[in-house]
């Protein structure tokens, strides 16, 4: 059964906007299979989080780096994401990066996965089961510019990986963050990157924060 335009459902079943998350608070990453093992496999990655984004590479939706590397990228958004508590949404999530890497190694946090291709967010949703983190994982198939409609209180952190020009990045996500939330994005490669005035604009601070970029709402 297809899934309408805009109506936010997570793996396995629809929920009410706005609703919080309940139930259990910590899940196996490994999705019930502690201990198996691939010779690709990197320690300290969980293989079932590996085998699924090998499955998106398949499938076209990631490309085609070393997931082992993609993961380890990806974990720079979650050490930015440190100090966030509650609800962060993931811009863009494609085939899963960081969005499901946040949602592995932070167990605490509801998720929101939002990507306006049906196709991905297809992928998404199998994939959330398969990590069994659908009780507190949320796949959106809609457009992002309309997060602040489906999600009116907010996220208390955002993440994008090559969502957009870093203008358009920016707005976007600024428009759904609270008060006090923290924006990490992937550093764009060229050109002046984050300018001033659009900074003050969103009334976002820059966090200084290695290898993505870190924007903070004070409230």
């Amino acid at each position: 059964m297809g899934r309408s335009q805009g109506d936010p459902r997570r793996a396995g079943g629809d929920r009410r906007r706005d609703q919080p998350f309940r139930g259990r608070r910590s899940v196996s990453p490994c999705g019930g299979h502690p201990g198996v093992t691939d010779s690709r496999d990197r320690p300290g990655v969980p293989h079932e989080l590996l085998e699924t984004l090998r499955l998106a590479q398949r499938f076209g939706v990631l490309g085609a780096r070393p997931v082992e590397d993609a993961v380890e990228h990806a974990r720079a958004f979650v050490r930015a994401l440190a100090p966030v508590r509650g609800r962060v949404v993931d811009l863009g999530s494609g085939g899963g990066l960081p969005g499901l890497v946040v949602a592995v190694d932070r167990p605490d946090l509801d998720v929101v996965l939002i990507d306006r291709r049906q196709k991905r967010t297809d992928l998404l949703e199998r994939a959330v089961v398969r990590l069994g983190v659908e009780d507190r994982v949320q796949v959106v198939c809609d457009d992002a510019r309309r997060l602040r409609q489906l999600f009116p209180e907010g996220f208390d952190g955002v993440t994008a990986r090559g969502f957009g020009p870093p203008s358009v990045t920016l707005s976007i996500a600024s428009a759904c963050l609270a008060e006090g939330g923290r924006i990490v994005v992937s550093e764009p490669p060229t050109g002046d990157r984050w300018a001033a005035d659009l900074l003050r604009e969103l009334d976002l601070e820059v966090i200084p924060e290695g290898s993505v970029a870190v924007f903070q709402r004070n409230g």
